[in-house]
């Protein structure tokens, strides 16, 4: 277990022992994130164990887990921590700064000259600070705009006045608050100071290396967010950038790139995901698929070093945003029509998400074509078609991994798509039974696309009604009793895809009724259904749709995985 070491230590003494090193916050780790309501939470922690205390008793801040940097070995890099520390610093700086502005007395003195080694380096024999610019701490958070206020407060103690960043924020909120307990405790507040120092205690977890860090951030970090994988991908791409102008791109980009898969609903790891299989298909790759951070550290991280990189990825957040949003225009070209819009409904249905990994090569294979409007439809539903009618043929998710690698290939080298499903009575059965499957809804949504009828985009929160429905009532069945019904109830001939709107207006009742609310409907299959002959809707007419309903299917599925 030489690879690290477990310490008990106060805030003086783990702050006050980094004379002549500091900690680092390493670039890869996310940008400060503490509001006022966390510090408020921390201020009030603090004094409330201080008015509560009894002899003996310590605060615990809890773990913090750090790595020794190699070169320079004066760094102590902080891999899980980081908001608490850069908080408890803000927090001293604060208090000193109160004290400064009293007229010395001993007890001043003496307060501030246990502060100081706390957050710069001190003489050794007069153990006053001589330059406060030698403080122990520094940011190096790759997108972080901020960090230089951040030093600049520690250094002189002055806030930034016109800039909203949560350093000057929570300084100034500590500040207030000092300033407040001194007014009303007199006789407290310094004693107070003394407590935070001695009494309240960390766990730190002292690494020899980053990956046993991040392991053990990992396993310990079950209250936040963990590192991500583009956390690391950032600080690489970050540490490529030699020129300050270059570095401000950088992170201007990156900047962006979060703000757009925000809105496009993924995550950057998402991203980089998708592109790993456009490289992948650039490459022929079949190869079983690797964790997403084994991936990209092949050869030095070579693949985060390519020049057209970030622009790759911009294009892809786009591409996914149009497609999560619903959006038709990509870079105000039409790119998206109503047939791709459709399908894309469709996959989003699919109980996984490894069509998403296929499209994005097509995109970035055919996305500049002048014909990619019409090429894209077709392709979306051919490969609904193969996706669909695979999990049908076997529902697992490794069913379809090694398809997806060479389909990935294939749109990448522009050879025909070969499917290899048979269409035949024992499929046809196995469609029949998909009613059980996770794919069903998906299956239901994808026969409302079928009916002609159907122009418009059916609601992303649509619903599936039970004609006949699953409450039973039998005042309203004469004739047909539970037990016959039950064996019909899930079967795809009594389901349809419905707006959660009209599903509620219908409700559970005679179907005579349900159908004047489904004339309610904009989905060309409960329209049809409104227009029924009949007002009663029973074991015949289940079985009469359940035939048309996997028609249908069969039909499409046989169009469109000819090869």
């Amino acid at each position: 277990m030489a690879e690290l070491s477990v310490t008990r230590k106060n805030i003086s003494k783990l702050f006050s022992e980094m004379q002549d090193k500091k900690f680092v916050i390493p670039d890869y780790q996310r940008p400060y994130k503490w509001d006022e309501e966390k510090c408020e939470t921390l201020w009030n922690d603090i004094t409330t164990f201080f008015a509560d205390q009894k002899d003996g008793e310590e605060y615990f801040l809890g773990t913090i887990v750090t790595c020794k940097s190699n070169d320079p070995k004066n760094e102590i890099e902080i891999i899980d921590g980081q908001q608490r520390i850069t908080s408890l610093f803000l927090l001293l700086r604060a208090f000193y700064s109160k004290l400064e502005k009293m007229p010395d007395d001993d007890n001043i003195i003496g307060l501030k000259s246990q502060i100081a080694p706390c957050l710069w380096n001190v003489d050794p024999i007069s153990r006053k600070v001589k330059d406060t610019t030698k403080i122990h701490i520094e940011s190096r958070v790759a997108t972080e705009t901020d960090n230089d206020v951040f030093h600049e407060i520690l250094k002189s103690g002055t806030p930034s006045i016109k800039s909203k960043d949560l350093y000057s924020s929570n300084y100034s909120f500590f500040y207030r608050k000092c300033d407040e307990y001194a007014k009303n405790n007199p006789i407290h507040w310094q004693p107070l100071c003394v407590t935070i120092l001695e009494k309240c205690i960390f766990l730190p977890i002292e690494c020899e290396n980053v990956d046993i860090a991040l392991t053990i951030f990992t396993t310990l970090n079950d209250r936040g967010m963990p590192l991500s994988d583009s956390d690391i991908f950032k600080a690489q791409i970050y540490r490529t950038k030699n020129l300050n102008d270059e570095k401000k791109d950088f992170t201007d980009h990156w900047k962006e790139l979060t703000e757009i898969t925000e809105d496009a609903k993924i995550y950057i790891d998402d991203l980089f995901r998708y592109y790993s299989h456009i490289i992948r298909a650039k490459n022929d790759d079949k190869s079983k698929e690797i964790g997403l951070r084994k991936f990209y550290a092949t050869d030095k991280y070579a693949r985060l070093k390519e020049t057209d990189l970030m622009a790759n990825l911009a294009s892809l957040s786009e591409f996914w945003f149009a497609v999560n949003t619903g959006a038709t225009r990509l870079d105000d070209v039409e790119k998206l029509n109503i047939e791709a819009q459709k399908y894309l409904h469709c996959l989003q249905c699919y109980p996984n998400e490894y069509w998403k990994y296929v499209t994005s090569v097509f995109y970035y294979k055919h996305g500049e074509s002048e014909d990619f409007i019409n090429i894209f439809s077709v392709f979306l539903k051919r490969l609904t078609a193969f996706l669909f009618a695979k999990f049908i043929e076997k529902p697992t998710v490794n069913a379809i991994k090694d398809d997806i690698y060479q389909l990935g290939i294939d749109v990448f080298l522009n050879k025909p798509l070969s499917f290899g499903i048979s269409i035949n009575d024992q499929f046809k059965t196995k469609l029949s039974d998909a009613f059980s499957l996770k794919i069903a809804k998906g299956v239901i949504l994808l026969h409302a696309y079928q009916n002609q009828n159907q122009i418009a985009i059916i609601p992303s929160n649509f619903e599936v009604e039970h004609i006949f429905p699953r409450i039973w009532q039998n005042t309203n069945y004469n004739g047909w009793d539970k037990k016959d019904a039950d064996e019909y109830l899930e079967k795809f001939g009594n389901k349809v895809a419905i707006e959660k709107k009209v599903n509620i207006q219908a409700g559970n009742g005679y179907f005579g009724k349900k159908k004047g609310k489904y004339s309610n409907s904009k989905i060309g299959d409960v329209l049809d259904l409104s227009m029924y002959s009949k007002n009663d809707w029973v074991k015949d007419d289940i079985e009469k749709r359940e035939v048309n309903f996997i028609d249908v299917l069969l039909n499409f599925f046989t169009d469109n995985l000819a090869s």
